[in-house]
């Protein structure tokens, strides 16, 4: 390939490249089309979000009612040591 040659496949690569460049210019979507893609942005992230508010919600619900049953059997059973000693100091005092 001589110096010629090279030159003009280097001006035709470049005039390639110019003219993707114009028609990506002419390829951007108008302003009415991005305001609808914002829009559905926006939908998509208000939907996600509340989908996670929700999620969370469910979670905040079910842990509290693990705690609840959690703090019910702790309840029960601190009961049942306190009233096991009552019940033996009650035998005690009787002997």
């Amino acid at each position: 390939m001589t110096k010629s040659d090279k030159k003009n496949k280097d001006q035709s690569l470049q005039e390639d490249k110019d003219l993707s460049k114009e028609n990506e210019k002419e390829q951007i979507p108008k302003k009415e089309e991005s305001i609808e893609d914002k829009l559905k942005k926006a939908e998509d992230k208000l939907l996600r979000t509340m989908a996670e508010m929700e999620n969370q919600r469910r979670r905040f619900e079910k842990e509290r009612q693990e705690a609840f049953e959690f703090g019910g059997f702790n309840f029960a059973k601190e009961s049942l040591s306190l009233l096991d000693n009552i019940e033996r100091a009650t035998t005690s005092f009787k002997k």
